[in-house]
Order: structure tokens, then C-alpha cells, then sequence
């Protein structure tokens, strides 16, 4: 979705909700329409509260309790004020400048300052967060007084004010930037302060109610507590004993189990899962630079029975990575590659692979071990030969952008288009490690990035269908991505990340 011009005047107002009763996980009223804990479970916790070394995703809600961000993503997937109360391109959109509020306090009783969120922004940029690409496009930041910032683009960026929404517009104070505890104890102006005497690394964190915060509407409880849960059956067994109001689920394995203990299902569909066809250009694997073979790997797969067997029917069947959500997506692009082994088979004989080939890819069992037998078997039934390489899954991702494989599972989020267009087409996206390029590719990419909104929108369908057509991915589905509620609490999920926002959280009335 491409925004350019909006200049927003205000920040939002959010109705601040009264609690209706004890929730689970010890949550209790105080009686006042405020008050009472919210007990979340989350996937994985932060490797630092550090913001120049932050992740967003599942790590969101650890950094968003403590810190704000310069703007923030809705559930109705727009873009709105924050800390920075209006925004403004110039004509050509390589200059944004930010109006900032000026009654925000941070929790070492300093103040928020243009200045200051230049530094934050020159510390992402240059820090070690594994999203500090998404500011490399910056040449230039200024901050002429407390109010205004002045951030210079080498080229426009339509993800710009998304990517302030996320890990690389949070804003800390300028006293923690040489703190020797700035991975444990973070000081920013958001919504709660972390208790560190309360809170054990890695396991479990607690935050108190910031009584300074300039926006107290949505400050809904008086105590967070965030407990990690990577492991299903423990994260089962927390909803089912009550010690959780909120929880992100790891799969949808026992979503019946979880309605049946009485909860609510909250569900968006921002991953999709299927293969990386990442050596296009037939550099390591020769057969997969001709998209005849990219395409019969996409015929081999039967997507609707491979999503009962593996996600239960949970998800969306689609040969397309774009997201329903973005101007790129074309209802048509989702079934566009039939399940057709006897097509997959003649277009591996054209390309001169009759006799079939051979493919090297990484495998890690936590991703799911039925997985790669049935993407293994459906390629062995037009002739293809999978050898997975067993990979230690802190290595995953590392082997893959070295890259050591011409092709993977993988499960990525769905991006907003230009995101997703840096973050996996372009050529130098992360997720093309052979740097790929393709002429027609690169001209759609031009004209998105130059290009005014209604050109922007039309081309960026243009460019999935040729994608698809060229086969760069081999997609099975979008899945559905589900946080669970308890009857006391409700939720509004994002439509750009896998984790609520901890402000859409609320006491049911």
C-alpha cells in the first residue's frame, strides 16, 4: 500500500476501555476503568533493548512497551501519528520532514528533541540490528530545532513511513546510548517501564505503568507481563490454566483445544510458506536458470492437500508472494499453477532434464519435519531429486544468505510492496543472495520507485504477475497467523506484523 504525500496533523485519539472483571493470567480491575495486568505470551525474546540492535515480528511488543515509535502502524493498516505528529515530502519525495511533539518525557526526565531522534536514527542506521538496511537509503538527517527532522533520501523510498512504524523509528534517550546495561535496561518514553528486578532474560518480563506517558488513553492496564513461550505445549498448557490473557501461537496444531478452553482465535495471514528458487540465474545449480524447470517445480506441488496436511487448513492457498493486502495482489495470481505432474514433467523435458536432477537445500526439523518429506516427495514425482542438508537452525538463515543453497523452504512475511520488493526482488535484497537481475524487473522497480501513486499501484501488479510467470518462488500458501485471547480481552490484529501492537490489547467491556 503506497503513500507519498499524507501529512498527517494530529495524533490519535484511542478510547481508552474499562476493565470488565478479573481476566486470566491474575489480571484484576481496579474499579476505575484502569488498572489490572495484562499476562502475554510471546515466541521468542529480545537479543537486546538496545534499539540500534532491535528486531520487530515476534520481538515487537518487548521494545514496543518501552519505547515509542516516530509513527505507528493501525490495525486498518495505515500510517499514523506518534511521536511525530505530521510528516511532509517534498516534490520529489527524497526529502521527509517530521514535526515531533513537544510534551514527551522519557523515563530519565529528559525530553524529546529532534536532535535526539537524529542520533536514534544515525544509531539504527549504523547498528547492528539485522533491519538496519532499512535505512541505508538515508544520506542525510538534520534537525533544525526540538520539533522538526529533516531526513534525506539518496532516492525515494515508498516503505519509508512504514519502516518508522517499526524497529528503526524507535526513540530512546540519549543517557543509555553509553550505559553499560543498555541490553537489559532500556530508557524510552512509551507506555511502560521495565521492572528488571522482576524480570528473569530470556524467560519472562514485567513492566510497570509509566505514570509520565503523554498518552495515558492507551495505557489499558497498570502491569504487563510478558512471558516467552516458544514451545507449543507449554503455551498450550498456559491458556488452558489461565496464566495468559494474550498468547501468539507457534502453529495451529491445537486451535480446537484452544477454543475449547474458551478462548478467541484473533487471526491475520501475513507469512507465506513455499519454496526460494534463488539461484535464477543457474550460477550453483544449472537446471534452475531455466525458468522451464522453476515452472514445472511449481506444477509438482498439490498446494490444497499439502495445506490440510500441514497447516490444517489454516491458511490460503497461493502461487503468488505478495499480500492480499498490498496494490501488487491479483485474486487470479493465487491459482495460477495448477497441481499438474504430467506438465511438470514436460516442461523438465523441454528444458533438457528428462532424466531428472538433482537439488541441494537445508533442512531444520523445528521448521517442521513432514514439510520436507512431502516437498520431497512431490518433487520426486516429476523427476527431481531433493537432497536436504541437515542445518543447525541458528545457522539456517546465515547458509542461506551466504548463500550456500540454490533453493529452500522457507516461510517469509508479506511485506507491503515496497518492502517486500527490497526485502526479496530487488537486487540487493536480502533475500536474493545470488543478487539476481532481470532488465524487466529492474525497469518495474524503477518506475514504483519514481512513480506518482495510481502509477505505482499498476505497475506493482505488473511486476508479481511476472514474477509468478518467471517462477522466482515456488509459494504453497499464506498462513494463517493466530494469537489467542482469553474471554476478559480483546485484540486487533495487524495486517504488517505477526504481533499485535501492545496498545490493541484491551479489557473486554
Amino acid at each position: 500500500m503506497f503513500r507519498w504525500k499524507a501529512t498527517a496533523a494530529a495524533t490519535i485519539a484511542i478510547t481508552a476501555l474499562a476493565l470488565a472483571g478479573c481476566a486470566g493470567g491474575g489480571s484484576e480491575s481496579g474499579g476505575d476503568g484502569s488498572g489490572g495486568t495484562l499476562t502475554l505470551g510471546a515466541i521468542t525474546a529480545p537479543t537486546t533493548f538496545d534499539p540500534a540492535g532491535s528486531e520487530w515480528g515476534n520481538r515487537s511488543p518487548f521494545y514496543q512497551a518501552v519505547f515509542d515509535t516516530l509513527l505507528l502502524a493501525t490495525p486498518e493498516g495505515t500510517v499514523e501519528p506518534w511521536l511525530a505528529t505530521g510528516w511532509e515530502y517534498n516534490e520529489d519525495n527524497t526529502v521527509l520532514t517530521l514535526t515531533l511533539r513537544d510534551d514527551v518525557v522519557f523515563t530519565d526526565d529528559s525530553k524529546l528533541t529532534g536532535d535526539l531522534v537524529k542520533k536514534n536514527l544515525e544509531r539504527f542506521q549504523s547498528g547492528t540490528s539485522p533491519d538496519a538496511g532499512y535505512l541505508a537509503g538515508i544520506t542525510g538527517i538534520e534537525a533544525p530545532d526540538d520539533t522538526t527532522v529533516v531526513i534525506t533520501l539518496g532516492a525515494p523510498d515508498p516503505a519509508m513511513l512504514n519502516y518508522l512504524t517499526r524497529d528503526p523509528g524507535l526513540v530512546a534517550a540519549e543517557s543509555s546510548f553509553d550505559s553499560e546495561d543498555i541490553a537489559t535496561n532500556p530508557v524510552g518514553s512509551g507506555p511502560y517501564v521495565l521492572d528488571t528486578a522482576a524480570t528473569v532474560t530470556g524467560t519472562s518480563y514485567t513492566y510497570t505503568k509509566n505514570p509520565d506517558y503523554w498518552n495515558p488513553d492507551v495505557q489499558h492496564y497498570d502491569t504487563l507481563t510478558i512471558n516467552v513461550l516458544s514451545d507449543p505445549t507449554a503455551a498450550l498448557n498456559a491458556i488452558k490454566a489461565g496464566e495468559a490473557n494474550g498468547v501468539k501461537l507457534v502453529n495451529n496444531d491445537s486451535l480446537d483445544e484452544v477454543e475449547g478452553a474458551g478462548w478467541t482465535v484473533n487471526a491475520n495471514e501475513l507469512d507465506f510458506q513455499g519454496l526460494l528458487l534463488l539461484d535464477r540465474a543457474g550460477t550453483m545449480n544449472p537446471a534452475l536458470g531455466d525458468v522451464r524447470v522453476r515452472q514445472a517445480i511449481n506444477y509438482a506441488f498439490d498446494r490444497e492437500s499439502m495445506l490440510t496436511a500441514l497447516q490444517t487448513d489454516h491458511g490460503t492457498v497461493t502461487t503468488q508472494v505478495f499480500a492480499a493486502t498490498s496494490d501488487a495482489y491479483d485474486p487470479e495470481l493465487d491459482s495460477y499453477y495448477t497441481y499438474d505432474p504430467e506438465k511438470a514433467k514436460e516442461l523438465l523435458d523441454e528444458a533438457g532434464y528428462g532424466d531428472g536432477l538433482t537439488i541441494d537445500m537445508p533442512s531444520a526439523s523445528v521448521l517442521g519435519a513432514a514439510t520436507y518429506t512431502l516437498i520431497a516427495q512431490q518433487l520426486a514425482d516429476i523427476g527431481i531429486t531433493v537432497n536436504n542438508v541437515d542445518t543447525p537452525i541458528g545457522n539456517f538463515i546465515a547458509d542461506l544468505l551466504a548463500p550456500k543453497y540454490a533453493a529452500s523452504f522457507m516461510a517469509l512475511e508479506q511485506n507491503p510492496d515496497w518492502q517486500l520488493i527490497q526485502f526479496m526482488l530487488s537486487p540487493t535484497a536480502v533475500f536474493n543472495p545470488f543478487k539476481y537481475e532481470d532488465p524487466k524487473v529492474d525497469e518495474y522497480i524503477e518506475q514504483i520507485q519514481f512513480g506518482d501513486e495510481a502509477t505505482q499501484a499498476s505497475v506493482a501488479t505488473e511486476l508479481n504477475r511476472y514474477i509468478v510467470e518467471q517462477a522466482w518462488f515456488a509459494p504453497f500458501y499464506r498462513v494463517q497467523g493466530s494469537v489467542a485471547t482469553d474471554a476478559n480481552t480483546t485484540v486487533e490484529m495487524l495486517p504488517t506484523n505477526a504481533y499485535p501492537a501492545i496498545y490493541d490489547f484491551q479489557p473486554k467491556q
